[in-house]
């Protein structure tokens, strides 16, 4: 159920930031993978968070997650939530094994590079200065995930921005969640920046 709290004007225009960020994306993961990578965001909304997990999937599903906590203008933790069978894929297209030391680094640079190209756009396109920490990865059920995630950050948030994605590199097709748990204020702040203000 999306937040009455945001129009379809002000969801439009975080899922511009959300295209504008994977274009970027795209670029920085093909010079990784040496090969085209194009990103779609069809879907970009707020949600209470309740609904946010439910919408990333069953909360026993397992899952991989890479955790960026957003500093600067901005307090926010990002999380980008892909599915073992799609974390799987990703793996082989890198030649590790995600259950190694080298595996999962190689996950989190992926998902660094995923998170701060969304950011990156965010920045930009608002004028906030933002500094990302390094990312951490765990595997686990998507409940127990977001729940530690949220729990670490348990300071009045209650909206996700969450952002679908496909990932498509040659024939392979990877589906990837993306939320952003800004503070209320963040997100009111981050409209107004961009002239939607409530």
């Amino acid at each position: 159920m999306p937040s009455a709290r945001y129009s379809d004007l002000q969801l439009d225009a975080l899922r511009e930031l959300a295209n504008i960020g994977s274009g970027n994306a795209g670029t920085a993961l093909s010079a990784l993978l040496g090969r085209p990578v194009d990103i779609s965001v069809p879907n970009a909304s707020a949600l209470e968070l309740a609904d946010a997990v439910d919408a990333a999937g069953a909360a026993e599903e397992v899952v991989w997650a890479v955790v960026v906590s957003v500093g600067g203008e901005l307090d926010a933790t990002a999380l980008l939530i892909i599915a073992e069978r799609d974390a799987e894929a990703i793996g082989a297209l890198l030649g590790v094994d995600l259950a190694s030391e080298q595996g999962r680094s190689a996950l989190e640079e992926i998902g660094n590079i995923l998170v701060a190209s969304y950011v990156g756009a965010l920045g930009s396109m608002t004028g906030f200065v933002l500094d990302l920490r390094p990312p951490a990865s765990a595997r686990d059920m998507l409940g127990a995930v977001v729940a530690t995630v949220i729990a670490a950050r348990s300071d009045g948030r209650d909206i996700a921005i969450m952002l679908d994605s496909e990932l498509r590199i040659e024939r392979d097709a990877i589906a990837l969640s993306f939320m952003l748990l800004p503070t209320p204020e963040g997100v009111d702040e981050l409209l107004e920046r961009i002239g939607l203000g409530g």
